[in-house]
């Protein structure tokens, strides 16, 4: 059954009115890699009444008018993707295109798009609460550096309006609002809920639940660099969850609260287990690229302690690592018709079941990584769960990984790489040693390029047929400058790698990677850096990389 979008499929399914209704940026994609499909089915399987506004225009109030104001709230989530990343290249110019819509169209989800949706659906429904989340919320959920309109802005909560932000995957943390809110609570009583943001009122005291750390204010980090940066540093001290400790930030003459993240999910089957149609909405007669894409893959775990500056995931996902079982994964991948799976993966597929052998010490750890600067002698390296889960769906189906993975955990494990050689690579196996240069990699926390190299080499070995091992690079990476640049495009002429693509760094809100663009220091020492900002800079650093076109 799909969630209804209108009032006639309400009729259909014997829905008079609803409970929530969630908006979102993407197709409505009724499969467990979209955030809505999940978060809406996990609340009807609890009880409530969902139905989905997906892609609204918001220059009239049409679509957001073709479902019922909820009896509880409206959900707001720009979709799979922050909508400035979606709608803008590194170079600031707009797309053309989006993979979440139907044909690829671009031009459906408005900049801003949480915002954007918030502030119709607050002018369009007055009274009812709004609950934006997903990862465009998530990243945004304190003062950050925006890269778009290069200053630093104030929480999203704010701009938004909204009555509670959700960081996080979110779908138990809604459920708890939702049960809450069923049974006559307010959203201005919630207030201790691990995962979620809020503006506490003048009167109200900050709960005395976990341990709270006090910020820079968002007036004090929006006009001075070296304050922002210090605020950088308190945040990702705290982002582990058993920490228990939560920010406190002054914006604008309040005081914005969040709560600590959520704590790692022991039982994701449930999420993926849900009885989804596994197909976009029938009102869509094109196809949806984003969907294509994964129609045939299986998500097997969430999380990624792999720490790079870069990256957003543990900021939204976690740093620990949330597994399925291998029932649920070999379940799903039996219902999927195609008899090859494209791929079996997660955000870096060998970390499936990894964890610290006393987990003790990872409860009380505040590292930023767990591979870098070496990986942690705490740390289960095995990759034995991922091969036994390799053999189980390997029984029914054929597949290959064609999610990156983590190569300094493989190093670990040579019958991996062999397994990934001879059985589970098709022809292209992703990998990311993102940079050559050691004075980079240090600053995107990640190994030396020698690690990549002995995988590389092995993996070689241990393959009998015409495979490639595809690099991704980042290029005007934070720290590189034109002689480093240099630097590395005689390791690739020299090695003969020819990169197709390469990824123009974009330094999203809320990791590391941000804060030294913004304020060209390093984040691990404080020293001063060299950063490439100028259009003209960026576009000669990535056609460096790309060396062999003309």
């Amino acid at each position: 059954m799909f969630l209804p979008t209108d009032r006639s499929e309400m009729k259909a399914i014997g829905y008079e009115q609803l409970d929530i209704v969630l908006v979102t940026g993407d197709a409505y994609i009724d499969h467990p890699s979209f955030g809505a499909a999940v978060i809406g089915k996990f609340l009807v399987k609890h009880g409530f009444r969902v139905g989905v506004t997906a892609q609204p225009d918001i220059s009239s109030g049409t679509d957001f008018s073709k479902l019922p104001a909820p009896l509880l709230f409206f959900g707001v989530s720009s979709g799979n993707v922050d909508s400035m990343v979606n709608n803008y290249t590194a170079s600031k110019k707009k797309r053309k295109s989006d993979e979440y819509s139907e044909e690829g169209k671009g031009f459906r989800r408005p900049d801003r798009a949480v915002i954007a949706y918030t502030n119709k659906l607050k002018e369009l429904y007055k009274g009812t609460p709004v609950i934006i989340g997903g990862i465009e919320a998530s990243l945004r959920r304190l003062a950050h550096y925006d890269y778009w309109s290069d200053r630093v802005r104030r929480s999203i909560l704010a701009d938004s309006k909204a009555d509670l932000l959700v960081f996080g995957m979110g779908e138990r943390t809604l459920l708890e609002i939702a049960q809450r809110m069923k049974n006559g609570a307010s959203l201005d009583r919630i207030r201790n809920l691990r995962g979620t943001a809020c503006f506490l009122k003048r009167s109200e005291n900050v709960p005395g639940t976990y341990t709270y750390l006090d910020l820079e204010s968002f007036d004090d980090v929006s006009s001075d660099k070296e304050k922002f940066f210090s605020c950088e540093k308190k945040i990702h001290s705290v982002t582990n969850p058993y920490l228990n400790t939560g920010l406190v930030q002054e914006t604008n003459g309040r005081r914005l609260l969040v709560n600590p993240p959520v704590l790692p999910d022991e039982n994701i089957d449930e999420f993926f287990d849900l009885d989804f149609e596994k197909n976009p909405h029938p009102s869509y007669t094109g196809h949806i690229p984003a969907f294509e894409m994964i129609r045939n893959s299986v998500t097997v775990h969430r999380g990624c302690f792999g720490g790079c500056s870069f990256c957003s995931i543990s900021q939204h996902q976690g740093k620990f690592i949330q597994s399925r079982s291998e029932k649920s994964v070999t379940a799903e991948a039996l219902k999927l018709k195609s008899k090859t799976l494209t791929d079996l993966g997660g955000p870096s597929a060998n970390m499936y079941r990894m964890a610290g052998n006393d987990r003790g010490l990872c409860r009380k750890c505040s590292r930023y990584s767990c591979l870098f600067p070496e990986i942690c002698s705490n740390l289960d390296t095995s990759h034995k769960s991922i091969l036994e889960l390799y053999r189980a769906v390997k029984t029914h189906k054929r597949f290959f990984i064609n999610s990156g993975i983590r190569h300094e955990l493989a190093l670990r494990d040579e019958n991996y790489i062999k397994a990934l050689a001879e059985e589970f690579t098709s022809g292209l196996l992703k990998i990311a040693p993102e940079h050559t240069e050691p004075d980079v990699l240090r600053l995107m926390a990640k190994p030396g390029i020698s690690g990549y190299e002995k995988f590389v080499s092995l993996f070689r070995k241990h393959s009998k047929k015409e495979q490639y091992v595809l690099p991704y690079l980042i290029s005007a990476f934070p720290g590189t400058d034109l002689n480093t640049a240099l630097r590395m495009t005689d390791y690739l002429k020299k090695h003969n790698i020819r990169v197709e693509q390469v990824q123009d760094f974009i330094p999203l809100p809320m990791t590391m990677a941000a804060c030294m663009y913004y304020t060209e220091r390093d984040f691990f020492t404080g020293e001063k850096i060299y950063v490439a900002k100028t259009y003209a800079e960026r576009l000669q650093h990535r056609k460096l990389m790309q060396w062999w076109k003309k």
